[in-house]
Formats: C-alpha cells, sequence, structure tokens
C-alpha cells in the first residue's frame, strides 16, 4: 500500500518512547508520531495520552527518502473536527435579517485575501450603496414626514 502525505490512515500504537510513539500502519509500515503531534494540549508524559496496542486515526505528515513516516494524532483530528463543522447546517443568529456566522467569517476570509486596492474598491463601493441608502431612507422625511397636496 503506497503512504501518501496528507491521508488520514488507522494504526496501532506498538511502543512508546519519551519523545513519540510508534504506530504500525496498514501493509506493515511503522510511523513515529511525536509528542507534539499527539495532542493540542501540553503533552507532559505521552504515556498519559496513549498506550501500546491502542489504536489510532494518524495524517500522515510526510515520507522522507529513507522511508521515514511522520505521523500526527492532532492533525487528524482537527480535520475530523474540520469535516464535522463543514457537514452542520447553517444556522441563523436568531434575528431576522441577521447574518449567518458562517457566511460572516467566510466573507471575513475572502477579504483577508484581498489585495489593498480591491479593498479600497470595495470599501468604496460599500459606502455608495449605505449613502444612498440612506438619501432613499432620508428623503420622504424632510418638511415634516409629509408632502403638500396642491
Amino acid at each position: 500500500m503506497q503512504i501518501e502525505e496528507g491521508s488520514i490512515l488507522r494504526g496501532k500504537v506498538t511502543g512508546i518512547a519519551p519523545f513519540g510513539a510508534f504506530v504500525e500502519l496498514e501493509g506493515g509500515k511503522t510511523g513515529l508520531v511525536h509528542i507534539s503531534e499527539v495532542s493540542t494540549e501540553y503533552v507532559d508524559d505521552i504515556n498519559k495520552h496513549l498506550s501500546a496496542g491502542q489504536s489510532v486515526k494518524v495524517k500522515v505528515i510526510s515520507v522522507d527518502e529513507q522511508g521515514k513516516i511522520s505521523l500526527s494524532i492532532k492533525k487528524a483530528a482537527e480535520e475530523k473536527a474540520k469535516k464535522k463543522n463543514d457537514e452542520k447546517p447553517k444556522k441563523s443568529g436568531g434575528l431576522i435579517g441577521a447574518p449567518e456566522v458562517f457566511e460572516f467569517s467566510q466573507k471575513k476570509k475572502d477579504i483577508e485575501e484581498m489585495s489593498f486596492e480591491d479593498k479600497l474598491l470595495k470599501f468604496k463601493q460599500d459606502s455608495e450603496e449605505k449613502i444612498q441608502d440612506l438619501k432613499r431612507n432620508t428623503e420622504g422625511k424632510r418638511n415634516g414626514g409629509y408632502k403638500r397636496a396642491y
């Protein structure tokens, strides 16, 4: 079986060392989960998080020329959480007309990836739209909010 970077696999912990854990993957190949890749929390003692014979889900970080396989339990869990969040239906903030949280975060990411000139152009367009809306809303309210009938 070919092991590719980025793939998520199941494995069995075969050994534990102070610097990480050795995990046997499908096909009999063994990789190393460095202690920094075991959990999102600080890991002082790896034995508190893993034990020999335990089945774990790992993500392949890299495979070098000598065939050494670097694995991560932390990144596999993040991928699982990311997929789980993507599958959740979008929820409204409960207010009528309120932007959904997902859409807001996506817009924020889109804006962060824009160049300065594009951001400036978008700001200008948004400002002009807001001014037009404001003018439309305040035009009828002048002179006491009513028009004289002749």
